[in-house]
């Protein structure tokens, strides 16, 4: 299936906000509730401003599913747990590479479902911070796309 790739606005941000908690929630168990709380407004009022969002809409036109690049790294991408499995984080991911010229992504190295989808994608392990960018211990993969 094909997906529209649409941007994203400012107002939007809080249903964008309620899109990667519901993803969180479903893929990141590692994370304690205190953890999602501490990155919840800092998505909201930091994070979204410094990125190109682009996102995907289900047939009413909420937003199941949004990426945000900045320069050739792809900072986020996340699915609605209710959407996920059905090519919405390839669609994305395609046009951030396509659109963007992304060639790298962080991941929790946790996050094994996302790093097995990135791997899937085409990109490899070329680095892994024991801390997250936030200082929290939650070891990141970097990750690169094969020339």
């Amino acid at each position: 299936m094909t997906y529209k790739i649409d941007k994203i606005s400012k107002d939007q941000f809080p249903e964008v906000v309620e899109v990667w908690e519901a993803s969180v929630r479903a893929t990141h168990q590692f994370l304690r509730e205190e953890d999602i709380q501490y990155f919840k407004p800092l998505i909201l009022n930091e994070y979204l401003n410094v990125v190109e969002l682009r996102c995907i809409r289900n047939k009413v036109m909420e937003i199941i599913g949004f990426m945000g690049v900045a320069g050739m790294h792809l900072e986020m991408l996340f699915i609605h747990p209710a959407y996920q499995g059905m090519g919405i984080g390839k669609s994305l991911l395609t046009f951030s590479i396509n659109e963007f010229k992304v060639n790298a992504v962080d991941v929790n190295e946790q996050n094994e479902q996302a790093v097995e989808f990135y791997k899937h994608c085409g990109f490899e392990i070329i680095g892994r911070s024991e801390l997250d960018a936030s200082g929290k211990p939650y070891p990141i993969l970097h990750m690169e796309l094969k020339k």
